[in-house]
């Protein structure tokens, strides 16, 4: 029996089941089922014709729809289709008592004759009369039923009548039975179902197998929202499917042949269209991070606030929405909630994040929130619209998430704006999308971007930043070209003009040929014209002398101050400051270079394509190298390019570190800010450090993770072979660190670099020389380095060359040599330099029999190196004392080491103890390492046993 399906509906058969027998003694009366769309009010109208057939009753039934009155002329088209079964039958009409003239409906004909028909019909056998979705009736067909429902107490018929009762958005008609007597009518209102009786539903259909999981059917209850049509259609699209269930799917496109959202959408059909938009409004709500509120849905529907409110309760209790832990109504499941949007009109979704992003502005929402809408809607077309996408934009870029910044510049493109405004976005955009999507990408922004008409400003500011974009790529003569084009446009312009130069003869710097070219007429013009130049491009030229070997620190620092002391435009400041950062970098002026990096950095954007961006950060880097920071040029990359320093990365992870195992790689395209066309001053920087660290093994991998073949001409990649060229020294290869470091001079000498300022390669390959025995080379390495380093005349120049050149001379006169540099040093507390130098002297000293000495410089190298965190200064300089006779004291650990050790052996990871000591990760390694090879240990659990038997620094002094 049909009846047997249906759930929680006992109540109301056993309702209709007595009814029915009431009419068959002749008693006839309206019984009205109510109930939400789907809650089963069809399948129950259905079981309880199935009961009256069953005792004999004649059953007339019909359903009615919004088309019927439509395509029909007929005066009452319901009741006409519901008697026209019996139309044709004879029956004597005068065994039905006529109705008094008073209670002849208004059209007396039609509504008599039809009333006749029935009471004639009836008087052969009970009738029950069905009537489903009478709220879809027309009105004259409904005034009929009232009407009968008033008289059927007289006669053997049951006018069984469903009507849906749902609580909408638009305030609904008036009810049936409105009008009458609760004496003539009997109502029941159809509940959802319960929890258990949805899982009992489910259960029917899935059965009992254990891979139906109580979760599985718990997702199928909360998408059916206790709902008898949902339910029964989910269940139809999940056992269309094969195999054993997955987690229920979180959207309608997992499912076939698509029963559930056709159900989903007849559902919202049947409630209004007012209803349906208001369902689907609170759905795309539901995507914002906080969810729904009641203020910014009733103000996005536009509808009465009350009737929003009520509406939300009603769908609450009837379980299609459900509180979630901050109290905020949600759909009960993702399920529902993407069925209630299947279906629905792009222009219509569109315009529904309008409305949100217009409510969302009124009331003061973050602009972020606003634009999250406005991504989802077609263009405004206002300029509110921009602000907010713009702003947006900017948030973006300053937490650094810049790929959400290329999507909301993109959309903000689609509203109005200024020209002036749009070159910016283009240049911004395009800028952003170079660097974080791809090296090709941003060029025709950046191109578009020029051909905007508008002020000159923003034509100079896109051919900078694609000028830089093409350098970056390995167009550098492309670049300058560009740029250079420009001159005959900016002649009025005096100052733009200026910034076109300098950012001419920067970009030059990738392009040996074009360099020289550049420079030359830089010397030209600042030889007959130097205001022509302005301060950026005469600060320039500053630049240039230092490198060449032509001027002193201290000249070229008094030339900088009085360059900086002019007023530069907005747009020419960048480079005159980076320029300055540089000089005062190499006069070892390193507070004074920090402050205009700062400075530089502070006033530029970083998503804009500048190649004083670049500049000013490997500024920063070279600071760090300087002062011998390590920890900061070996944390994230990213950290530091931002000068967030050290203290809060796991560090750079090249393999797997010595003191805790974990999986690392390197994809060799390099850590800076370039598009993977060769090395960069960033890795450059971490290979130097890795050596100073103790970490070779990685500095080799890192090094040899570059084709050298195919990266561009630049001084970055000039660098690199420097820096490849200490780690091979290093390893023990001192003829393949003589080649990079000689490559690297012959490419530096051709750029006319000849000072040390930049790299000190013949220091470098004079004692590569030394070490393959070739004396004679080595010195004239090395009196070349001092004489250049001279005229620079910094202690760290000096010094260093001083420490290589004694080297290189032996005997007492190279011992007085060292003790120079020593003395320049350390008066400079010089600390990187000062360390080789010492234990340079510590060598010499002992191969002169002076063992005392030899072991005191040694043992200050030692202990300078450990606070440094230089452990390969320290491994020499212990290897030395050793050498000397010095008491072993490799197994002595510092206070550091120990509490790090002790940290480990207790099981601590290392990312647990940095942040209980507030640290670098990376420190954290470098100290386990060291304290690993001083106890001659390999694994982290030996750590327990050998840390007893081993001093400390302070119980070994």
């Amino acid at each position: 029996m049909l009846s047997a399906s249906l759930y929680e509906r006992g109540e109301a058969l056993a309702l209709v089941a007595a009814e029915a027998e009431r009419a068959r003694a002749g008693t006839g009366r309206l019984v009205l089922l109510r109930g939400a769309t789907g809650t089963g009010r069809s399948a129950l109208l259905e079981a309880a014709t199935e009961q009256a057939e069953a005792h004999g009753m004649r059953v007339l039934r019909v359903r009615c729809s919004p088309q019927r009155g439509v395509v029909t002329d007929a005066h009452l088209p319901v009741i006409e289709q519901l008697l026209s079964p019996v139309r044709k039958l004879t029956v004597p009409a005068q065994r039905c008592p006529p109705p008094d003239a008073n209670d002849v409906p208004a059209d007396v004909q039609p509504a008599a004759r039809l009333w006749r028909l029935l009471c004639a019909y009836a008087a052969e056998a009970p009738v029950l009369v069905t009537v489903d979705d009478v709220h879809l009736a027309d009105e004259n067909s409904r005034c009929w039923l009232i009407e009968a429902a008033r008289r059927v107490d007289r006669l053997p018929i049951l006018l069984l009548v469903t009507e849906r009762s749902q609580y909408d958005v638009e305030p609904p008609s008036a009810g049936l039975v409105h009008t009458l007597s609760p004496t003539l009518v009997r109502t029941h209102t159809l509940a959802p179902l319960s929890l258990g009786a949805a899982t009992a539903l489910v259960r029917s259909a899935v059965g009992d197998a254990p891979e139906y999981s109580q979760r599985w059917v718990a997702d199928c209850v909360r998408a059916g929202a206790g709902n008898p049509l949902l339910l029964r259609a989910l269940l139809e699209d999940l056992n269309a499917t094969t195999g054993a269930p997955a987690a229920l799917p979180q959207t309608c496109a997992a499912l076939y042949p698509g029963a559930y959202p056709a159900a989903v959408s007849w559902w919202l059909d049947c409630a209004g269209a007012s209803t349906a938009e208001a369902a689907r409004v609170f759905a795309v709500l539901e995507e914002l991070p906080q969810g729904p509120d009641v203020e910014l849905f009733t103000e996005t529907t536009g509808a009465d606030p009350c009737r929003v409110g009520g509406w939300l309760t009603a769908m609450t209790r009837l379980g299609l929405l459900r509180d979630d832990a901050d109290g905020r109504p949600r759909y009960a499941h993702p399920l529902l909630r993407d069925a209630v949007l299947t279906g629905w009109p792009a222009a219509d979704r569109q315009a529904a994040h309008r409305a949100a992003a217009e409510a969302m502005l009124r009331r003061g929402d973050p602009t972020e929130t606003v634009a999250g809408q406005l991504l989802r809607s077609g263009p405004v077309d206002e300029v509110w619209a921009t602000d907010a996408l713009l702003d947006a934009a900017t948030g973006a870029v300053r937490d650094d998430r810049r790929d959400d910044a290329v999507v909301l510049l993109r959309r903000a493109l689609a509203e109005p704006m200024s020209a002036g405004r749009r070159a910016e976005v283009l240049t911004e955009l395009g800028s952003l999308e170079f660097a974080a999507v791809r090296s090709s990408a941003g060029i025709p922004r950046l191109t578009e971007a020029m051909r905007v008409q508008g002020l000159p400003q923003y034509r100079v500011q896109a051919a900078v930043a694609l000028g830089t974009a093409l350098a970056r790529r390995g167009e550098a003569r492309a670049a300058v070209t560009l740029l250079r084009n420009l001159d005959g446009q900016l002649t009025d312009h005096p100052d733009l003009l200026h910034t076109v130069q300098t950012a001419s003869a920067l970009l030059s710097d990738h392009d040996q040929t074009i360099r020289e070219e550049i420079y030359r007429w830089l010397r030209d013009t600042a030889e007959h014209s130097p205001q022509a130049l302005g301060p950026a491009g005469r600060a320039l030229l500053v630049r240039y002398e230092a490198t060449a070997g032509l001027t002193s620190a201290d000249a070229a620092m008094k030339q900088v101050r009085a360059l900086l002391a002019e007023p530069a435009g907005p747009l020419a400041e960048p480079f005159l400051l980076g320029t300055a950062a540089a000089v005062a970098q190499w006069a070892d002026e390193l507070d004074e270079a920090e402050r205009l990096t700062d400075r530089g950095l502070t006033g530029q954007r970083p998503t804009l394509l500048h190649p004083m961006h670049e500049a000013l950060l490997n500024v920063r880097a070279d600071i760090a190298a300087a002062r011998g920071d390590y920890g900061q040029l070996l944390s994230d990359p990213e950290s530091w390019r931002k000068g967030e320093g050290a203290g809060g990365g796991d560090g750079f992870r090249w393999e797997e570190s010595p003191a805790e195992p974990a999986p690392g790689t390197n994809t060799g395209t390099g850590t800076g800010t370039g598009t993977g066309t060769g090395p960069t001053n960033a890795d450059a920087h971490i290979l130097l450090a890795l050596v100073e660290t103790g970490r070779l093994d990685e500095a080799g991998r890192l090094a040899d993770a570059f084709d050298l073949r195919e990266a561009h001409d630049s001084w970055e990649l000039n660098r690199f072979l420097y820096a490849r060229g200490v780690v091979r020294a290093a390893s023990g290869d001192p003829a393949g660190a003589l080649g990079d470091f000689l490559e690297c001079g012959r490419r530096q000498s051709a750029r006319d670099v000849l000072s040390p300022v930049v790299t000190p390669w013949r220091a470098a390959a004079a004692q590569c020389q030394l070490d393959l025995g070739h004396p004679r080379e080595a010195l004239a390495l090395a009196e070349e380095e001092l004489r250049l380093a001279r005229v620079w005349n910094t202690p760290r120049l000096v010094g260093r060359s001083l420490r290589v050149l004694g080297t290189a001379t032996g005997s007492r006169h190279g011992l007085d040599l060292t003790d120079e540099a020593v003395r320049v040093l350390r008066e400079a507390s010089v600390e990187t330099e000062l360390i080789p130098a010492l234990i340079a002297r510590g060598h010499q000293l002992l191969a002169s029999g002076e063992r005392t000495r030899a072991r005191k410089s040694l043992r200050e190298a030692t202990e300078r190196a450990e606070r440094l965190g230089a452990v390969r200064l320290r491994t020499t300089a212990e290897e030395a004392l050793r050498e000397g006779g010095a008491r072993r004291t490799a197994t002595t650990l510092t206070a550091s080491e120990r509490r790090i050790a002790q940290l480990a052996a207790g099981g601590r990871t290392n990312t647990e103890i940095a942040e209980l000591l507030h640290v670098a990760r990376r420190t954290v390694e470098t100290h386990l390492t060291s304290a690993y090879r001083k106890l001659g240990i390999r694994r982290r659990g030996e750590l327990t046993g050998v840390l007893g038997r081993v001093p400390d620094s302070r119980s070994s002094g």
